[in-house]
């Protein structure tokens, strides 16, 4: 037995040894290559030939560069009813270089010079950089009549030396794309954005931080190919270790142990000290005075071109940010009212107004689709004085949505209990309890209580002197994007038919004489120029408007025809200087935006 035992350990020895010497060898790695990032967008191959069709080869690989990464600068609204630029350019100042913002984003950085960083020097009326604020970090916009927009300097891309040393890989977090993405505008490392790690990281580590982006699946769909919490060994054998060369982010210091991250639901998991794109947070920063937003937002406020007094309709208004750009321009003299499907999302307008003190809001719940109510033979007269949900008249209407957002919805109302009769009757203690969870039930996710929002039938037509439809689409303008495979001709298609639907419903609910400003925030002209099109051949008393200020390029003319013999038309010669495209490999480095105004005449012809 004995000495079958030492055979055995003899025969398992050899045997080892022989796999060692012939253990397969790996290709040698490039930490540059790996260790950087870099990242390609993958689009589906119909949509990629269309676009390709529509820009030229040359021109959609520019786009798409662009796209896999944020604007350089940050763009910031003031409130000019409560502040000045002057007044919030001297305390971001003070308040960034607290916080420890760098103010001269030149130091470390082998991007400084990038001419494709708009921010490093801000732009003027002509789209070309001013000079004369080059060295600034901050400072005010040169954009005729845009004095009230401020941008904040940031930098990128960065080249991050991540300690690489042979056989020995540092250690590594994986983030979601989504988080990556929010990373790149600025963003924290959150626990819920943390998928895998490396074993034995402890708070206080140094960590690379990397990102897990969506693959092809064998069903046909996209996915992450494992799951939360996955030990990372630093090898070849962890879940797409090939798949996230390139796709480094940053380098960071642990806020918990690995444990931690995946044992708590929330908070900072990781502090990046270290960015590939460093923009500042203006997370809690002079809240009411300034709000973030991409500069082609707050142009298609303006091209609205609101006046004070007027009835202005925002069809599909959440988050708010154009709600209450319109409210600002027009002093919060008039009336905004503000609609959204979703009644979280109203809420987040709500407070917004709130904050930024604007008392001309009245916020509605109201599917865009079904914005234009039926008139029957009563509410003629309701009908000729802008009547809402057919029985409210104009003057009715309450002057804030804030207002609609009761005592009783945030839970401090009185309620029944067994010392108070209701209708004669005795609430019991069970049905009292579950009114005060139906009345007080948040805060939610958004950090808002979950108030009443006031339902809307609908309003009649002619009702407004002015419609905003920032439309719901493709969102495929959005920076930083790093996945795109799950949008196709069929999707894209999709987007359009909504589009045109709650455009119909704009051009009805619009007064002749009036204004209708539409606007996107994709890259597709089948969202764009094809919508113009369908706008002009429809309705017959709407006409292109020149929009003020002037800043993006003009819009694509032409058509695409598809191969099952569809002909997609665009915009014909002579009208590509009215709208505005945004190209997001432009100097102008924004996200690519679309924006189309229309004159509305007299609607009988």
């Amino acid at each position: 037995m004995k000495r079958g035992r030492a055979f055995v350990k003899t025969l398992c020895r050899r045997t080892l040894s022989s796999l060692h010497h012939h253990k397969p060898s790996l290709p040698k790695m490039d930490p540059s290559e790996r260790y950087c990032y870099n990242p390609t967008l993958r689009w589906n191959p119909q949509v990629e030939e269309y676009f390709v069709k529509a820009y030229g080869a040359d021109h959609f690989a520019r786009i798409s560069k662009a796209i896999t990464q944020p604007s350089c600068y940050s763009c910031i609204r003031v409130n000019t009813l409560k502040s000045t630029s002057d007044s919030v350019i001297k305390k971001l100042s003070s308040l960034l270089q607290e916080n420890g913002w760098q103010s001269d984003p030149s130091k470390g950085t082998d991007a400084a010079n990038n001419s494709d960083c708009i921010a490093t020097e801000p732009v003027v009326s002509d789209g070309s950089p001013d000079a004369s604020l080059k060295n600034s970090f901050i400072s005010k916009c040169k954009i005729p009549d845009l004095d009230y927009v401020v941008f904040v300097q940031g930098s990128g891309p960065h080249t991050i030396d991540y300690g690489y040393k042979e056989d020995k890989p540092p250690k590594e977090v994986i983030v979601s794309r989504k988080c990556a993405e929010a990373v790149l505008r600025g963003a924290h490392v959150y626990v819920p954005g943390v998928l895998a790690c490396s074993a034995h990281v402890e708070k206080g580590e140094q960590v690379a931080v990397s990102v897990a982006l969506e693959q092809p699946g064998a069903d046909g769909g996209w996915g992450v190919g494992f799951t939360r919490g996955t030990v990372l060994q630093g090898s070849q054998a962890d879940p797409f270790y090939f798949e996230r060369n390139g796709l480094y982010i940053g380098q960071g210091i642990s806020m918990m142990s690995r444990a931690g991250m995946f044992r708590v639901p929330q908070g900072v998991a990781l502090d990046l000290n270290n960015r590939v794109f460093n923009l500042p947070s203006f997370n809690d920063l002079l809240e009411g005075e300034i709000f973030l937003q991409n500069l082609p937002s707050i142009i298609t406020a303006h091209a609205l071109d609101p006046q004070e007094g007027e009835k202005i309709l925002d069809m599909c208004a959440a988050p708010g940010g154009k709600t209450t750009a319109i409210a600002i321009l027009m002093k919060d003299k008039g009336e905004v009212i503000a609609a959204d499907r979703s009644h979280n999302k109203v809420l987040e307008i709500q407070k917004l107004a709130a904050e930024l003190g604007l008392k001309c809001i009245t916020t509605y719940k109201l599917d865009a689709l079904k914005s234009v109510q039926r008139i029957n033979k009563s509410d003629n007269q309701d009908a000729t004085q802008g009547g809402v949900n057919g029985s409210i008249q104009n003057s009715e209407l309450p002057k804030s949505g804030i207002e609609k957002v009761s005592d009783t919805a945030l839970g401090f109302s009185h309620v029944a209990t067994l010392d108070q009769p209701k209708n004669g009757k005795y609430t019991s203690n069970a049905e009292h309890r579950k009114n005060m969870r139906v009345m007080r039930n948040g805060p939610g996710r958004n950090n808002t209580f979950g108030g009443r929002v006031e339902k809307c039938k609908g309003f009649f037509p002619n009702t407004f002197d002015r419609v905003l439809l920032d439309a719901p689409c493709s969102a495929l303008g959005l920076r930083p994007r790093l996945f795109s495979g799950e949008d196709t001709m069929e999707s894209l298609q999709s987007h359009a038919k909504y589009q045109r639907r709650m455009f119909d419903q704009a051009v009805q609910l619009v007064r002749p004489g009036g204004v209708i400003v539409y606007s996107t925030c994709t890259i597709n002209p089948g969202e764009n120029e094809a919508l113009v099109r369908y706008a002009l051949d429809t309705h017959k008393f709407l006409s292109l408007a020149s929009q003020h200020p002037k800043v993006g390029g003009p819009g694509l003319v032409g058509g695409c025809q598809f191969p099952d013999g569809y002909q997609e038309e665009w915009l014909r010669p002579g009208e590509e200087d009215f709208v505005q495209r945004f190209d997001p490999s432009s100097e102008l480095d924004t996200m690519g935006f679309f924006i189309a105004k229309f004159n509305v005449g007299a609607k009988d012809i």
